[in-house]
This record gives structure tokens, sequence and C-alpha cells, in this order.
């Protein structure tokens, strides 16, 4: 950070990287676990016990594998847990030319788990920022919602995170996130209404006007602004 500037230190040409004061604590590292990690035997006899209570034999053929594709599936849908918001987003260019609205990034495929019942849920996620002078890789955008989809959450959550550290990371005039999505814990179990959509928005800085939010749901949605 410039002292005299208080602008971020430019690493490179059109490189900028932030400094992590200030930043909320799931936007500036990744998540610590509350105790020691289990090994992965004990989490694949955590899976035999599930199969078993579930009613079925865990040592028959076709799931004497189960257990550890089980665990080789979490690796990989929770992947989340690992990374950090702050890697993906600490680096924005500068040579923008005269560009001066709103960039937008929409239809952004994600996969989630809902963590009340860890049954998935996916979408779409929607997100835009106006740019103070510089701007973030767009696919960035998608990796951000990848790292905080790759965790056991709620919708609700999942929307605020992505909006927080896109505000606390850009420092732009604004921010709009909108997740639409069907949760399988509402379709297939419970009432079981498949089909039904969740939709969550938040925004800030300039999209707290109404009429930038229109405009900004009228882009997603297909129209013209």
């Amino acid at each position: 950070m410039d002292a005299k500037t208080n602008k971020p230190s430019v690493v490179a040409p059109s490189v900028v990287t932030w400094p992590k004061q200030g930043l909320s604590d799931h936007v500036r590292a990744a998540p610590q676990p509350a105790g020691p990690r289990p090994s992965r035997e004990q989490a694949e006899e955590a899976v035999r016990t599930l199969l078993s209570y579930a009613g079925d034999d865990p040592k028959r053929e076709g799931l004497l594998d189960t257990p550890g594709r089980v665990v080789d599936s979490y690796e990989e849908m929770f992947g989340g847990y690992r990374e950090c918001p702050l890697d993906i987003l600490d680096k924005t260019f500068g040579e923008i030319g005269t560009y001066n609205d709103f960039v937008l990034v929409k239809d952004i495929g994600f996969n989630s788990h809902c963590e009340h019942h860890i049954m998935p849920f996916f979408g779409k996620a929607h997100i835009a920022y106006k740019p103070v002078d510089r701007v973030v890789g767009l696919s960035k955008l998608a990796r951000l919602v990848d790292v905080y989809a790759k965790r056991l959450q709620t919708q609700e959550h999942m929307t605020s995170q992505i909006a927080t550290a896109l505000d606390e990371i850009l420092k732009p005039q604004g921010v709009a996130v909108m997740l639409e999505a069907e949760h399988m814990c509402m379709s297939i179990r419970g009432v079981t209404k498949p089909g039904s959509l969740t939709v969550t928005t938040q925004f800030s800085g300039l999209f707290e006007n109404p009429q930038e939010q229109v405009r900004f749901i009228t882009m997603v949605r297909g129209g013209q602004s």
C-alpha cells in the first residue's frame, strides 16, 4: 500500500496485488477446520456405516469400492474448503480505455450442497460489478462462484459471500449478484416439488438504485438495457 496515495502497490504494469487488511475472514483465507481432519480410512469407514444404516451390506461386491469412491467425490465436491477468494481476485488489469459501465457475467453454472441435508442444489449465478479504473479476469468470477459453491452452503449465504468478496477485494462502484437454483432437498424429499427454483439477490453501491437493479435483471433475462 502506497502511504502517500493510500492506493494498492503496483507489482506489474497492469496487475495490482491487494492487501489483506480489512477483509472478512471468509474472503482473505480458506476456512480452518474446527478440529483434526479424520484420516481417509476413518472417512471410508463412516461411509460403510451409512451404507449399513440404509439397510445394505457394505461387503457385497457392488459396494466394496463405494466408500473409496465417495471419499474421492467429497474431495472434488468440497474442494472450496481449500481455496481462498483473495487468491483468485487479487490481480486486476487497468487497460480498459474509456469503458465506464458495469461488467456482467451471466449464466455461470454451479453445483453446491445444502448444509442441512447434504443434498445437491444447482443452478446459475449472474454477477455484475462496475469497476473503478481496473477489471478482473472474467473467468475469475466463475472461479469465485465455485470456491463458495464447493462447500456446504445455504443459497442465501453463498449469495452474500460472493457479493462481499467482490466488494471487499475489487472495491468497485457497485456489485449485483443473483443466484437461481433447484434444491434436491425440496425436489426429491420433503414436499417433493421438482422444478421449483429459489432466487436470491444482493446489491451494493450503485446497484442499490432500483433503476440499476432493473437494468441488471433485464440484461440477465436477455432483454435490452
